[in-house]
């Protein structure tokens, strides 16, 4: 089913996730600022998300879905020439996350980078494993999306403080005789940037002063237009790359970022929403971790089987679009 202008030597073959035990409520926000249930579910479509402990961080959420993943599919590890761990939210800048997993699982000789491209990063972090493994340089790569987002969040603002919660997602990808990467999409609008971000080391981005408490600060209401009308155009000109239709998606699985932006590019491009996978309703935006828990979800509850067609799209901070079609192979 690959295209020819598209290649692509690897697969999927073992999934884990982990999500921390405290769950923060609605009704618990609700607590903090002048918020309640219902005005949050009818704008974002969170019921809940979870929040690491005070001392369980980046690299403990990492290990956890590594720990999952192997439970679940008796995988071994030390065979992995390449990690890549998607995140916004490191224990430190360096050493990487993916240095931290290499040594907690011992795995010997191997590359190991972090990628930061917020919403977008698990997906690209796919879309960077099955290049190196099209070089022939690499054969087993481990793949995470890993964030800590709520700690850095604002709890006194509450048009951000209701959307994000804590998550983990790993996956293995490895050479495969047939390659299940079936397309791809990446788009950048960096001169947007400053609509969602969080600072560091300077106080402006493109030469406007940002807010410099290294915490999330994002403009909802552009954030908001720019992902329902550039998400269905990444969409359309995917799908018409590799001549493609909706009706040849089984489950799309957007960035879970606000479930009232999920319907809308659904509506926009025909694509069912009862073939629409999230993990917003149960964990709230978790950036580079959403996609991989909605595909978890899907895959315990046995709604994704091998064989599927899959269309993952990330959006957000950069902003940053990712979009990979892949052949379920799980």
């Amino acid at each position: 089913m690959s295209h020819p202008s598209f290649q692509s030597s690897a697969a999927l073959t073992a999934f884990g996730s982990y999500v921390p035990e405290r769950i923060l409520t609605n009704h618990d926000l609700s607590q903090l600022v002048d918020t309640n249930h219902e005005w949050i579910v009818q704008r974002t479509g969170i019921n809940e998300r979870r929040i690491s402990a005070a001392d369980e961080f980046c690299s403990d959420l990492c290990f956890a879905a590594v720990r999952n993943m192997q439970e679940r599919y008796d995988v071994q590890l030390d065979d992995v020439d390449f990690i890549l761990v998607a995140t916004a939210t490191p224990d430190t800048f360096f050493p990487s996350m993916a240095a931290r997993v290499q040594a907690e699982f011992g795995i010997i000789s191997c590359g190991a980078v972090d990628i930061q491209a917020a919403c977008a990063g698990f997906v690209a972090a796919l879309q960077i494993a099955n290049g190196l493994i099209l070089t022939g340089v690499h054969r087993k790569i481990l793949v995470i999306g890993t964030e800590t987002l709520s700690k850095i969040t604002d709890y006194t603002d509450r048009t951000t403080c209701i959307l994000f919660g804590d998550g983990s997602g790993a996956a293995l990808v490895e050479r495969a005789d047939e390659g299940a990467f079936i397309g791809s999409y990446v788009s950048t609008n960096g001169g947007e940037g400053h609509q969602l971000y969080r600072s560091s080391l300077s106080s402006s981005i493109n030469g406007r002063e940002i807010v410099t408490n290294g915490k999330i600060v994002q403009n909802g209401r552009e954030v908001y237009k720019w992902a329902v009308s550039q998400v269905p155009k990444g969409i359309a000109a995917l799908l018409e790359r590799y001549s493609l239709s909706v009706d040849d998606i089984d489950w799309f699985i957007p960035h879970s970022a606000n479930m009232r932006i999920i319907e809308s590019v659904c509506e926009k491009t025909g694509l069912p929403i009862e073939r629409t996978l999230s993990s917003i309703e149960q964990y709230g935006n978790t950036s580079a971790a959403s996609i991989p828990l909605a595909i978890d979800l899907a895959l315990k509850d046995g709604r994704m089987q091998a064989g599927d067609t899959v269309l993952l799209y990330g959006f957000g901070g950069g902003l940053t679009e990712s979009a990979l079609l892949l052949r379920w192979t799980l």
